[in-house]
């Protein structure tokens, strides 16, 4: 089980939790890659989780739109929708930028903290997305490095983990490993690290355009699913190389990002 670390956002350090690979600070980018990994004809992979894994984003939007209504600030779903997948300090930023509306940080905590108690009230009702057991249980039986890196902190992403049924190998890096989240690289540099692979080796699997752009930032192969709600041309343009409904297509199309033992 993921640990409840609470850090400040302006102070993040990786910390050991278990089941999340523990990282070192220096060397990031290229970490000291393995014989077998290093010569491996198929690619690695970086999941995102929500959105990509977990049908979960609608249920975060919904989560956002109560914490700031408790507030008193009213915004369109849409307008919440389109800042999924950043990070909380910076969803919100991004959103009160729009309207011209500034929060003390006290606000943005509690901001925070009632977005974290609205999802946990919306939870029961996520599922994982069709194809995401089969395509993980697949790459892992085809001895396919995986790993998953989350915007998300442990304490929401556990229960979303545990619809996966991971093996305790698998690593998950969470925001709180990570001094930047998306659209920074972090989570996907430290993702790589954490497999013992290099970034420009892997592919990053997102349904977002924050995920794919930061993708772009890591040098690293973008692939998006249209199961977060952004559309195809906006993905493309964001930096995905291949565009699929969700983990079932992707499933199918092995091939067409590079995997030889394709289903």
């Amino acid at each position: 089980m993921l640990s409840r670390s609470q850090h400040d956002e302006d102070n993040l350090a990786p910390e050991a939790c278990d089941g999340i690979a523990v990282l070192d600070e220096d060397d990031m980018n290229e970490p000291n890659l393995s014989n077998r990994n290093s010569q491996r004809p198929d690619p690695a992979f970086l999941f995102d989780l929500d959105g990509t894994l977990v049908d979960s984003v609608y249920q975060h939007v919904l989560a956002w739109r109560e914490a700031l209504e408790d507030l008193g600030i009213e915004l369109a779903v849409w307008r919440i929708h389109r800042r999924i997948g950043m990070s909380g300090g910076l969803l919100i930023n991004a959103l009160l930028r729009e309207i011209g509306r500034r929060v003390t940080q006290t606000e943005a905590d509690r901001l925070a903290r009632m977005h974290e108690e609205a999802y946990a009230r919306l939870r029961p009702q996520v599922r994982a997305l069709p194809g995401a057991l089969e395509l993980l249980t697949h790459l892992s039986r085809a001895e396919i490095p995986w790993a998953i890196a989350t915007s998300g902190r442990p304490a929401s992403a556990s229960p979303m983990l545990d619809l996966l049924h991971l093996s305790p190998e698998i690593p998950v890096i969470t925001r709180d490993q990570v001094e930047r989240a998306k659209p920074d690289p972090d989570l996907f540099l430290a993702a790589a690290k954490s497999l013992g692979v290099s970034i420009r080796q892997s592919v990053v699997v997102g349904d977002s355009v924050w995920d794919l752009l930061a993708a772009r930032r890591a040098s690293a192969l973008g692939v998006g699913f249209l199961s977060g709600g952004y559309g195809q041309d906006e993905l493309e343009a964001a930096g995905a190389y291949r565009v699929y409904q969700d983990p079932t297509d992707l499933l199918r199309h092995l091939d067409e990002v590079g995997v030889r033992s394709a289903y």
